[in-house]
């Protein structure tokens, strides 16, 4: 529920519930949320990602390991603006 709502006035709440969790993962990663606080709460808040980033990056890796072994870096210049 507190992704689905994007309530980032929820996030210490729910912090405050994991850390007292008997599961030490998610205690620490209730501690985690805690150091990166800012950071946590403008993913909560602002609309903008990585998204598009990280999607470029997996299909350049693709296309990587496609042509491991294949070719030289050139060939490569020429296939990653094209996307095959």
């Amino acid at each position: 529920m507190l992704l689905h709502r994007r309530g980032a006035q929820d996030l210490d709440g729910w912090a405050t519930r994991a850390e007292t969790s008997p599961a030490r993962e998610l205690r620490d990663f209730a501690a985690g949320l805690r150091r990166d606080g800012v950071a946590a709460r403008a993913g909560f808040i602002l609309s903008c990602g990585s998204r598009a980033v990280e999607g470029n990056v997996n299909r350049i890796k693709m296309i990587k390991r496609i042509m491991y072994g294949r070719a030289n870096p050139d060939l490569l210049r020429i296939r990653v603006p094209h996307g095959y």
